[in-house]
């Protein structure tokens, strides 16, 4: 029975494994991409049977958090995987295509957060943020325009450049550079009409009604680590999501 439980006396067994599992994850014991051990020699770290072992990865596995491969064991997730790097990216082509897209970055930079992003962000005081602007295009044509808010103390040396010049995902740079993990992630969705600004950088004109999300990003411990605004064109594209 592990000693330490991360929840109430009343939670089950593979709940209380789960969490130290999670904790481990968060404190970097088994890096992204990485083998975690196996379910037999966790069972004995944790002094627990082979099955609740299971069932708490099966859970991490759910949520995203591990990545089971047949024949070679349990991994870390990480988003430079390509079943999780768009996930919570939900645009989809009216033709279903793949949905890779070209990314163009307008600008990055630090500034003082509005007192809204600030409490979104969870900043104290004079904490401040990273602000960056990108578009993300298909066949030659920007379909997204993407507002992105990071806390600064988290991502400091983050420069256009620095990612202009990565070639995975964004997150995946996150993770692997300054060691920041999406987990989960809440969205608020409206219709909008793009403006002055906006319009010629979506190449729509004033007025064209776009999809507009907001979305908070969370790493572990619930911490919110990004403020993302985009707008969306849909005039090629739907929004998808699955609910169950």
């Amino acid at each position: 029975m592990p000693q330490e439980s991360p929840g109430p006396a009343y939670s089950p067994l593979y709940q209380q494994i789960k969490g130290l599992i999670t904790r481990s994850l968060q404190a970097g014991e088994w890096k992204p991409g990485e083998a975690i051990p196996a379910e037999t020699e966790l069972a004995a770290r944790y002094r627990v049977s082979q099955g609740t072992v299971r069932k708490a990865i099966d859970e991490l596995a759910d949520e995203n958090l591990l990545v089971r491969r047949q024949g070679k064991g349990t991994f870390v997730a990480t988003h430079s995987e390509e079943k999780i790097q768009y996930r919570f990216l939900r645009l989809q082509s009216d033709d279903e295509t793949l949905r890779g897209m070209a990314r163009h970055f307008i600008d990055c930079r630090r500034m003082r957060p509005s007192a809204p992003l600030a409490r979104a962000l969870e900043l104290k005081g004079s904490e401040g943020a990273v602000l960056v602007r990108r578009t993300l295009s298909q066949n030659g044509h920007p379909v997204v325009l993407d507002e992105i808010w990071l806390p600064a103390a988290l991502f400091k040396g983050l420069t256009a450049d620095r990612l202009r010049d990565y070639v995975g995902p964004m997150y995946g740079l996150f993770e692997s550079e300054f060691g920041v993990r999406m987990i989960r992630a809440e969205e608020k969705i409206r219709a909008v009409a793009a403006d002055e600004q906006t319009g010629p950088l979506l190449e729509v004109a004033p007025g064209t009604p776009l999809l507009s999300v907001e979305r908070l990003s969370f790493t572990y411990g619930d911490k919110p680590v990004e403020l993302r605004r985009g707008l969306y064109r849909t005039d090629g594209h739907y929004y998808r999501n699955e609910l169950s």
